[in-house]
């Protein structure tokens, strides 16, 4: 791995002054640098990478110096948009590091959901005529590339691309940082809902531990998977898979499990319940105010009124966030009483169980026997 602040700051004696993007887990060693050594007025944790990408470009605007966006290369679509018709030469010629994590690089090995994407990391900044270098481990040449990547984007007034590599801006080890600002963890709260549950609920996880945590749960209780959507990759869509599934089967109890960071990543997701009458569908959104699967970085969970927010988008909802193992039965009742779909902030604390495997599923087996529970179909 290279050495953090030697990295941050060889960009700063580059011109870059300013730091925004989602924590991804081939960044996290990068990321936490600035979390703990970047002021507030330096570094934004962005709610997508899309948003990063037009806060770095109003930063520019403002100050004429370089910023750096940084993301998970499984956000470079939620980057395209703003990177070409914003940041184009065509458009307003914005000048800006993209630092990209590259999952899924052919020949390296990873899941399922980063194998693509691993294939086009290189061919999306070639579309779309973006210059990119690609980072080892090797301070002298990494110099060199952060060099030439501030010069290039300043003179030509364009986006560079810096593409990531496992084991070059990563920590060696994830950290695990729990704190016991509320009583359950996200797999205790998770539990507690689904004993508030009909046996037939049909679940939608959200990316990161909520799903691992589900399918282990099932197997713990002894139950099969055959209801259950394990959104693995798409952060940000679990919520709109079971809406889907909800419009669809509207007899059926749909809960969705996400996250805070999630949640954000596409709130506008929300709306879309005041367009539809789903009165079993139960969004739930587990919020320990953290990017706690790839490093702990801290959201602006804590800081948004998620029940606000949901109830002026259409859903019911009770008067707060809860916390505690009574308050979620009982706020479970009565949203189920409701003749609208639900929605349900849950306060949990951070901590990530270190017992808990890998998930290695077959997700075409998983997919078929969720499409077959809802078919009605016997499974094959």
């Amino acid at each position: 791995m290279l050495n953090q602040e030697k990295f941050y700051n060889s960009l700063k004696n580059n011109g870059v002054d300013f730091f925004t993007g989602v924590p991804d887990s081939y960044l996290n060693g990068f990321c936490n640098y600035l979390v703990a050594n970047a002021s507030e007025s330096e570094h934004i944790i962005a709610a997508n990478e899309g948003n990063a990408v037009g806060i770095a470009a109003g930063h520019y605007f403002a100050t004429g110096k370089l910023p750096l966006v940084y993301m998970q290369n499984s956000g470079m679509g939620n980057a395209v948009n703003p990177l070409a018709s914003l940041a184009d030469k065509n458009v307003y010629s914005v000048p800006m590091i993209w630092l990209i994590g590259w999952r899924g690089q052919p020949g390296t090995g990873d899941w399922a959901q980063h194998l693509l994407q691993g294939e086009i990391t290189k061919k999306l900044p070639e579309i779309m005529n973006i210059e990119y270098r690609v980072l080892a481990d090797d301070e002298a040449e990494t110099t060199q590339i952060l060099e030439w990547a501030c010069r290039k984007a300043m003179n030509d007034r364009c986006p560079v691309a810096l593409i990531a590599p496992k084991g070059v801006l990563a920590a060696e080890k994830k950290p695990n940082i729990p704190d016991t600002s509320y009583p359950l963890s996200r797999e205790e709260a998770m539990e507690i809902v689904m004993d508030c549950m009909p046996d037939d609920t049909i679940y939608s996880a959200t990316t990161g531990r909520a799903t691992r945590e589900l399918y282990f749960l099932r197997d713990r209780r002894g139950e099969g998977h055959q209801n259950d959507f394990l959104n693995v990759g798409s952060m940000g869509h679990a919520s709109s898979v079971a809406l889907g599934i909800a419009v669809a089967k509207p007899d059926r109890q749909v809960v969705t499990f996400d996250g805070d960071c999630a949640c954000m990543m596409h709130m506008g997701a929300l709306t879309m319940v005041s367009k539809v009458n789903v009165p079993k569908f139960l969004h739930i959104v587990l919020n320990n105010g953290a990017h706690e699967s790839v490093g702990g970085q801290p959201s602006a969970g804590f800081a948004v009124d998620f029940t606000g927010i949901a109830r002026a988008s259409g859903y019911a909802t009770i008067d707060t966030a809860v916390s505690a193992k009574e308050e979620i039965v009982s706020a479970i009742e009565t949203l189920r009483k409701s003749e609208k779909a639900g929605f349900l902030e849950i306060r949990i604390h951070k901590g990530l169980r270190g017992s808990l495997p890998p998930l290695d599923i077959s997700h075409e087996g998983l997919i078929t026997e969720l499409m077959n529970e809802l078919q009605g179909k016997e499974c094959e």
